[in-house]
């Protein structure tokens, strides 16, 4: 098993490091217990009783973002393809970000839901809903997987234990907290592990850039690399899209990762919903994803410019991505190895370990809240007391830790992670936006279409997977998710439409509040939003942030 062996890598920390990491998790675990004595209910758990101020939210909505992927996945992905991988944030995140707040926030804030499957549920029926549930919690301990791998190695490279050790240890220490304190505790110990990944990670961009000479160093050595210097500019991005075609790449990209995978994430994923649900009020819901997205189209500078350092620097990189045979998940933990002194390299590792552990528990505390609400209760046992419910969603937070370790062992496999999630993605969440968006803004859809697109779409995209795995079709990089993502969004838009005309709709009366066109505008207003200034308006933040990443993307294109 590839999870039994252990790696060749080690970071050499000393007695001040450990002290660093040691007194991490005792703030960590004191927010989970300082926590757990606001719970009085199961809405404090799942959602923390829709409590919490915007800024508090809005650096959560970000930072549970931030888990393993984001940092190692991101980081590998710009060792391999360089540049293009700003796309991720400029392209396949801010835009999507920016939608959420302001168009679709009102309706899931709005209806006073407590997931997004139970929205689909008032939507289109329990069809829809089951299904929407079964497939995200699927995803979720998929995902939690590779957080829990992640935040196992780095246990693996810093103490030696074989990583499924590691992977035991990792699990159980996110589970203490998420466990005692629900959801506060995870926001909570999302602020904080936002400062400290930025604390941790800043470090490494301005120690690398000084190494290799500056940026304009930097641009000499990888367009000296393999890559050569297409790596330098984020357009066209043949390489990482897997297209030869620079005009196939660009449509691949704006398509395939920048509208079906990015709103199909960011717009209809629990995870990222649940932060802004948790709000105190209907702005400062739709806020929060604003909030987020200012910090997220700088979070390259501190992810992606190190991986690309790496690539250049460390003699591993170099010499592994000159032969074709290199582990590109290690390029960060290589720099941190190279560059780091004592102290500093505590702080990283402790930086590391927070972005594992927001991912893992984010995906966690959203598993547990659609289990217990939408499949439990829905379909299980039904009618039974508050306490019942909140019991049921503390078990399966701890069957769902378990489930993870489990499928920390698939994520094992992959050299380059980011493949892996985008894949994921594709099954799951570009079926769910084209089912979600179009009965938002379509009253004749019907609840049989709802379901059946769901399904259609996921199939779609499965069956271009597999298409790629057996040779049928022949697309590199990241070509046949983005692809896969296209393909399950038009079929799930053409099977909708082709059931909703032989099909019945609901009444137009049950679908106030769910459809854009039968919904009054005065839903949407929240008395305690009169207090607030107008530096705090929605649109206004939404149309600076709009701003900015049209700018860095001239920049930097």
């Amino acid at each position: 098993m590839v999870l039994a062996q252990e790696t060749s890598l080690r970071l050499d920390a000393g007695v001040i490091d450990y002290t660093i990491i040691a007194l991490y998790f005792a703030f960590v675990l004191l927010i989970g217990y300082l926590a757990r004595r606001a719970i009085s209910s199961s809405l404090d758990f799942f959602l923390s009783g829709r409590s919490l101020p915007a800024w508090i939210t809005g650096l959560a909505f970000i930072s549970a973002n931030l888990g393993a992927v984001e940092i190692m996945g991101m980081s590998a992905t710009a060792a391999q393809y360089g540049m293009p991988t700003m796309h991720y944030f400029w392209i396949g995140a801010v835009p999507a970000m920016l939608f959420l707040g302001i168009v679709m926030m009102p309706f899931y804030y709005g209806s006073k839901v407590r997931s997004v499957p139970e929205f689909m549920l008032r939507r289109f029926g329990p069809g829809a809903h089951l299904v929407n549930a079964v497939s995200f919690a699927f995803a979720q301990v998929l995902i939690a997987g590779i957080n829990l791998f992640l935040l196992a190695r780095i246990v693996n490279v810093l103490l030696g234990w074989p990583l499924w050790v590691a992977v035991i240890v990792a699990g159980l220490i996110v589970l203490l907290y998420i466990t005692a304190g629900g959801l506060s505790a995870a926001i909570y110990n999302e602020v904080l592990q936002f400062f400290v990944i930025v604390a941790a990670l800043a470090p490494l961009t301005i120690g690398g850039l000084i190494q290799v000479g500056g940026w304009d160093g930097l641009v000499d050595r990888v367009s000296a690399g393999p890559g050569g210097a297409e790596q330098m500019s984020a357009w066209p991005g043949n390489e990482l899209a897997g297209f030869d075609s620079s005009v196939l790449s660009a449509i691949g990209l704006v398509f395939g990762l920048g509208f079906v995978l990015s709103f199909g994430y960011w717009t209809t994923n629990f995870v990222e919903v649940q932060r802004a649900m948790a709000s105190n009020s209907m702005n400062a819901a739709r806020r929060t994803p604003i909030i987020g997205a200012f910090p997220k189209m700088f979070v390259p500078f501190i992810v992606i410019v190190p991986g690309m350092i790496s690539a250049v620097l460390v003699p591993e990189m170099v010499a592994g991505k000159a032969g074709g045979d290199v582990d590109y998940n290690n390029a960060l933990l290589y720099l941190m190895r190279d560059m780091l002194p004592n102290g500093m390299l505590g702080l990283a590792i402790a930086g590391l370990l927070a972005s594992f552990m927001a991912g893992m528990a984010a995906n966690i505390s959203a598993f547990n809240t659609v289990f217990s609400y939408d499949i439990w209760q829905g379909y299980a046992v039904r009618h039974r007391s508050d306490d019942y419910y909140l019991r049921v969603g503390q078990v399966v937070t701890v069957l769902a830790t378990v489930a993870a370790m489990g499928t920390a062992f698939i994520a094992a496999g992959y050299s380059n992670l980011m493949d892996y999630l985008q894949q994921l993605f594709s099954f799951f969440n570009a079926p769910l936006f084209a089912t979600f968006i179009l009965g938002m803004f379509w009253k004749r859809m019907t609840p049989t279409a709802g379901w059946l697109g769901l399904v259609s779409g996921t199939v779609a995209a499965v069956g271009v997977f597999l298409m790629n795995e057996t040779g049928v079709i022949d697309l590199p990089g990241q070509g046949a998710s983005f692809v896969g993502a296209g393909a399950a969004f038009v079929v799930d838009i053409v099977v909708s439409w082709l059931v909703t005309m032989v099909t019945r709709s609901k009444p137009e009366r049950e679908l106030a509040g769910l459809v854009y066109s039968l919904t009054p505008k005065e839903s949407f207003r929240d008395p305690r939003d009169a207090r607030e200034s107008w530096y705090q308006r929605p649109g206004l933040l939404a149309g600076v942030a709009l701003v900015l990443v049209i700018g860095l993307n001239v920049v930097f294109g």
